[in-house]
């Protein structure tokens, strides 16, 4: 039997924002026990040119929403991305799996040949059919900020390995 893109996308993007909001969970933990500011680790980057993890969750949301969303042929739900506490990005978690949720299989599988067209910068424009949408640049984009929030923290200092990442599958 073959792969379907709904296969492919919603149980993927599941399993990693259910594991991203463990690992914040612990990240609470050791913050607490640690007497560790949370602005600290909220703003805390790899390298002053990237994004920090707050911002990292919330593009892994905004990724998994929009290429669902697009997948399905339904209107992107816009959200503010103004989260400033580890309560904010479990509410935006919480937020985006209950709407992955609300996709059914038929929504997704046979939207292989759909047109998408992103607009990643101004005046670009890129056009996919749905599976190479999916594959070639929404499932990297989804897992760049899942990982860059995962070694952010990791590097922080907080007692997360590949288990942790990986969550439930």
């Amino acid at each position: 039997m073959a792969i379907t893109l709904y296969a492919a996308s919603v149980p993927v993007f599941k399993q990693m924002l259910g594991s991203l909001r463990d690992i914040l969970h612990k990240t609470e933990v050791h913050r607490a026990e640690n007497n560790i500011e949370a602005s600290a680790l909220l703003q805390a980057r790899l390298f002053p040119d990237m994004f920090a993890l707050t911002r990292q969750v919330q593009i892994a949301c905004d990724f998994a929403r929009g290429i669902t969303s697009r997948l399905a042929g339904v209107e992107v739900p816009k959200y503010d991305d103004n989260e400033q506490t580890f309560a904010d990005l479990h509410e935006l978690l919480d937020k985006t799996l209950a709407y992955l949720d609300s996709f059914t299989p038929e929504q997704i599988n046979g939207q292989e040949q759909r047109e998408i067209i992103t607009r990643p910068g101004t005046p670009k424009e890129r056009r996919f059919n749905g599976q190479d949408y999916l594959l070639s640049y929404g499932i990297p984009q989804f897992f760049f900020h899942v990982s860059t929030s995962y070694a952010i923290l990791r590097h922080s200092g907080i007692a997360v390995g590949k288990r942790d990442y990986m969550g439930n599958y």
